[in-house]
């Protein structure tokens, strides 16, 4: 057994008592969630003061994206969870490689359902395993490393920020305690802090601290993604047809958006362009909304790097009459 000794971790924020809560022990259970539930209200409005350095590490992200680089998140315990959570999701909702969003938990992915004792206290692991557990190669500095730690002292995330900055990568550190907290700033490029408070339960980040890094993970790859022209609208179109939710969920969006661009098609035809276009959403309604054909439409759409509304007007631009004072 590991002796107790003093980490300097007492004034954390993360480390304190709520004195909302402080009698929760005695509480019913109606009582119980309601305490729980006013708290986690509070973690919205935490997330508010912080929104221009989400915006700019969404920034990062992007540019990363647009050069060919990854976004890597490494944290340990629930931290870690959320980031391997948040990365597992976007191949299926964006269409995206699993390389392109990853998560790197101490203790490797064995911590995801059990706790790995001592995986988070060295830096050294953490250095290693973001050169070594990424995929298909080591860091490049077209990547972009976030290290979540809520109370901001996790030696792992900790080492595995300065090895990334020491790669040439684009930093982003998020925890729930106060800036004077947050390690090393020459190897940071933004900090992103909610100040959530202290937990229902002392020192269990699980809950607020977790409930705040789902919202900011959440805004960060969404917004990259639609900024990538992930979406029509507010619509997840880069989707490929590949199983009989897909199928449905594919024909009910080319529906949706041709009745609103006024060219409604029927489940038939719909479903009918959808074959046509390889089981992939984007070329169908450029060829269903532009009048071409698969060929013309993937072209259009990598000239606009992704984007099927301006894929659209740029075929329709070019096939408009050319007016009396353009032909002068």
């Amino acid at each position: 057994m590991k002796k107790a000794k003093d980490l300097g971790r007492g004034h954390l924020v993360t480390e304190q008592r709520n004195q909302a809560s402080s009698d929760i022990d005695t509480r019913s259970i109606r009582e119980c969630v309601e305490i729980i539930h006013r708290q986690d209200r509070l973690c919205v409005e935490a997330v508010t003061p912080v929104l221009d350095r989400v915006a700019q590490a969404t920034e990062l992200v992007v540019e990363a994206f647009k050069c060919g680089g990854r976004l890597i998140y490494v944290g340990a315990g629930t931290s870690g969870r959320l980031g391997v959570l948040d990365a597992s999701e976007c191949p299926p909702t964006f269409g995206v490689p699993p390389s392109m969003v990853q998560g790197i938990i101490a203790g490797g992915y064995g911590a995801l359902r059990k706790a790995i004792e001592g995986a988070e206290d060295s830096a050294d692991d953490g250095a290693r395993d973001v050169e070594e557990m990424i995929e298909p190669r080591g860091l490049t500095p077209r990547d972009v490393v976030m290290g979540i730690a809520t109370g901001a002292t996790t030696p792992y995330v900790r080492g595995a920020i300065a090895c990334a900055k020491r790669r040439g990568c684009r930093t982003i550190f998020f925890c729930c305690t106060e800036a004077r907290d947050v390690p090393s700033p020459e190897n940071i490029d933004v900090v992103i802090n909610p100040i959530v408070g202290p937990e229902v339960v002392t020192g269990s980040t699980r809950m607020k601290a977790g409930t705040a890094t789902k919202l900011v993970l959440n805004m960060i790859t969404t917004t990259a993604m639609i900024q990538l022209g992930k979406t029509y609208g507010n619509i997840m179109v880069d989707l490929r047809a590949t199983n009989e939710k897909l199928v449905d969920r594919s024909n009910r969006i080319v529906r949706t958006i041709t009745a609103e661009e006024g060219a409604p098609l029927d489940i038939e035809q719909a479903q009918e362009v959808i074959d046509r276009a390889g089981g992939r959403v984007k070329t169908a309604l450029i060829m269903a909304l532009a009048g071409c054909g698969r060929d013309e439409a993937e072209k259009f759409l990598e000239e606009c790097g992704g984007f099927t509304r301006r894929a659209i007007e740029m075929i329709k631009a070019q096939r408009s009459p050319v007016s009396g004072a353009e032909r002068g």
